[in-house]
């Protein structure tokens, strides 16, 4: 699946990573300084810690508070001293059949075999990550913004600014596709990860990536089907983008039909992290019972799951049961030396949507949600051998 003009821009945008690489290890920018390092074995510190440690009293926002689950409600969120905002909608709890029946067409293998699931209520991201969100983070713009404009740091900017940021990528990561309400690609699962612990600390909400059952459960929102809007995938034009119909690149979020629940692309336009391991040879149901909140830990940094399908996938991908598993191939173009912790120089169809639990974990319970030792360990690598190098 393939046309010329992907390969061009791959190819063009390989020629800037080469480039960008040599000007990177020539002065070092962006990356995480020796005392940051030592930092990050200890216990308080905001990027290694999960949010609910650390959390500030929340920005006021809203609708954004619920003491019940009857009384959420859909609300927006601003990023405090930004004029972007971001759309959440309410999921109530609930139970639902997890993966595909064994009769479903274009089924495979790790979508079965199916089992009941139980999650709890929590609001998600009406639409994907853009790159307004997302860059207000990943390129420090919204430190930028206050020094240039003179604008007062308050609290919850002291402790996002604590978070740690990624190197800065020498190259378009939207490889020409455009940045404009369009969703934010190319990044692993760790820096989707940070980027939700700097949303917590700029807001004062617990955000995070969804397990991999909270974001079936949502992309069905109470259907059976293998689409949220029936078994057809021709119908799929009117509800998300797919390689049939992205004329080669992503799209603006928002543009197709919702979900039943209210939520857009869940069916294409990028394909979305979210937390578990990937299980190439499908579920394991616990014998019988009702799964309740299941995760899969990853014990691996490859491969964990992205769901959703993609502008550069056929329409059998976008199911509301397709899986997919990260490779080490998704950054093979990847020149720096060692290769980035941050980006994925070869996975333009990858990005993410956030969730916000309305019952916020113990600390404990948090655990498995945030970056896993083998994520943190790979970041203090990562910036060491960096400093070997320059």
């Amino acid at each position: 699946m393939s046309c010329v003009r992907f390969v061009l821009r791959r190819q063009f945008a390989a020629f800037l990573l080469a480039v960008g690489a040599t000007l990177w290890m020539a002065d070092g920018t962006g990356r995480l300084d020796r005392a940051q390092a030592a930092e990050a074995s200890q216990a308080k510190n905001p990027s290694v810690v999960p949010p609910v440690s650390w959390l500030l009293k929340p920005v006021e926002t809203p609708d954004a508070e619920a003491a019940t689950e009857a009384a959420m409600k859909p609300y927006t969120q601003k990023i405090i001293g930004t004029d972007v905002t971001f759309d959440m909608v309410p999921i109530r709890g609930g139970k639902f059949l997890m993966g595909s029946p064994e009769d479903e067409a274009d089924r495979k293998d790790d979508e079965g075999p199916q089992f009941e699931a139980e999650v709890e209520a929590f609001w998600m991201g009406k639409c994907e990550v853009t790159w307004e969100e997302y860059e207000l983070w990943g390129m420090g713009l919204d430190k930028q913004f206050r020094k240039v404009t003179g604008a007062k740091t308050t609290e919850w900017d002291t402790l996002a600014d604590a978070i740690t940021m990624p190197t800065k990528p020498y190259a378009d990561m939207s490889f020409g596709m455009g940045k404009e309400k369009t969703p934010a690609i190319s990044m692993t699962q760790l820096a989707a990860k940070m980027y939700c612990k700097w949303l917590s600390a700029k807001t004062g909400y617990y955000y995070r990536l969804p397990t991999e059952a909270e974001w079936e459960y949502a992309c069905r929102a109470g259907t059976k089907t293998a689409f949220s809007f029936g078994d057809d995938p021709e119908d799929l034009d009117d509800y998300g983008w797919h390689y049939g119909n992205s004329d080669d690149k992503y799209q603006k979020v928002g543009q197709k039909k919702p979900n039943p629940w209210g939520l857009y692309d869940m069916h294409g336009n990028v394909a979305e992290w979210v937390l578990d391991e990937y299980t190439p040879d499908g579920y394991k149901p616990a014998g019988g019972k009702t799964a309740k909140n299941p995760v899969v830990v990853p014990n691996k940094i490859d491969p964990r799951v992205v769901r959703g399908g993609s502008w550069f996938e056929d329409a059998d991908r976008a199911r509301s049961a397709a899986r997919a598993g990260s490779t080490r191939e998704w950054k093979a173009q990847d020149p720096q030396i060692p290769q980035s912790v941050w980006y994925l120089t070869d996975a333009e169809w990858v990005g993410f949507r956030v969730v916000r639990p309305l019952r916020k974990p113990t600390p404990a319970e948090a655990e498995k949600y945030d970056i896993d030792p083998l994520q943190k360990q790979d970041m203090l690598d990562y910036q060491e051998m960096r400093g070997a190098v320059e």
